[in-house]
């Protein structure tokens, strides 16, 4: 992923007009987001094959930041250059007709061709969603990533303060990077503790820590209910990220987290420059592109309902 590199170039054969269209897709079953070999199932060359059949020519697509496998996107925002005049919704409705259910075109307009959908953002967005139960997920499996052990949130907030502000990232940079330089600038890290376990108990009570499940028939013992579930939303701002440096700074925070190295380690990973020194990389599951963040004066939209859907 860029986390936040771009794609291809669009072909600006005969083109008269720049088209800005926001994308929201499930990653799960694709190989992430840029075109690959024939065969490889990607969401960009879904995209451009449904938005050839619509505008019954070849399209290419820029977009504001790849994907990696198995990531989701809630407003990825990419920009095409066409000779056709079609009315904005015309570029929805027109092309979800030929996608797949799990890629969708949330809105699109018209933009000035000086518009670039990756270098014309200011900062792009992410959240990662992480389900803290004693069970892994099956419903929501591919959509939140998974801990069984509780996580400590003051120690994550103190682990990811260290982090914010422009650093060299090298400790949390993939082998295969492609950025000239590890050095970028990570605005925020926001922690969410997104619920709280159901059916609280009174301090002290016998299995406080359990809910219990009223008895059904004359008789019956009591069946304790499994533990509730709790929802962490870490959520991240930067200008720009290497790849797979969020999962590998999320690695480092579940560690932290859950008791296993002290928030001061992360300053020593962050000075390390070296991925050596650093958790293991997180799985992609739970990981969503929000978006990218343009002037306002582009007029373009920073949500869509997908984005509703999350924990908040």
């Amino acid at each position: 992923m860029d986390e936040g590199q771009g794609a291809s170039a669009p072909s600006a054969t005969r083109a008269t007009r720049r088209v800005a269209l926001g994308i929201s897709y499930r990653g799960t079953a694709y190989h992430g987001w840029q075109s690959q070999p024939a065969g490889v199932a990607t969401v960009q060359g879904a995209l451009e094959k449904a938005l050839a059949a619509f505008a019954v020519q070849p399209v290419s697509v820029v977009c504001a930041g790849r994907t990696d496998a198995g990531v989701h996107g809630i407003n990825q925002v990419v920009h095409l250059d066409t000779d056709l005049h079609r009315e904005p919704f015309s570029w929805v409705r027109g092309t979800n007709t030929f996608l797949p259910p799990d890629i969708a075109v949330q809105w699109a307009m018209e933009v000035p061709m000086h518009f670039h959908a990756r270098n014309s953002a200011e900062g792009r967005r992410y959240a990662f969603i992480v389900l803290e139960a004693p069970v892994r997920p099956a419903l929501e499996a591919g959509q939140v990533g998974w801990v069984f052990r509780p996580l400590d949130h003051a120690a994550m907030e103190a682990a990811a303060a260290c982090l914010i502000g422009q650093h060299d990232f090298s400790s949390f940079r993939a082998a295969q990077c492609q950025s000239p330089t590890p050095v970028k600038l990570l605005r925020e890290i926001r922690i969410t503790r997104c619920a709280a376990p159901r059916m609280p108990l009174a301090p002290g009570s016998p299995d406080a820590h359990m809910p219990q499940r009223s008895p059904v028939g004359a008789g019956a013992p009591r069946q304790a209910e499994p533990a509730a579930n709790i929802y962490w939303r870490f959520d991240f701002e930067g200008q720009a990220f290497l790849h797979h440096m969020i999962r590998n700074i999320m690695g480092c925070l579940i560690a932290v987290g859950s008791g296993n190295q002290p928030p001061s380690w992360m300053q020593a990973v962050l000075d390390a420059r070296d991925r050596d020194a650093a958790a293991p990389t997180f799985p992609p599951d739970g990981l969503y592109f929000l978006g990218p963040r343009y002037n306002e004066a582009w007029g373009l939209p920073n949500v869509t309902p997908a984005l509703a859907w999350l924990p908040a």
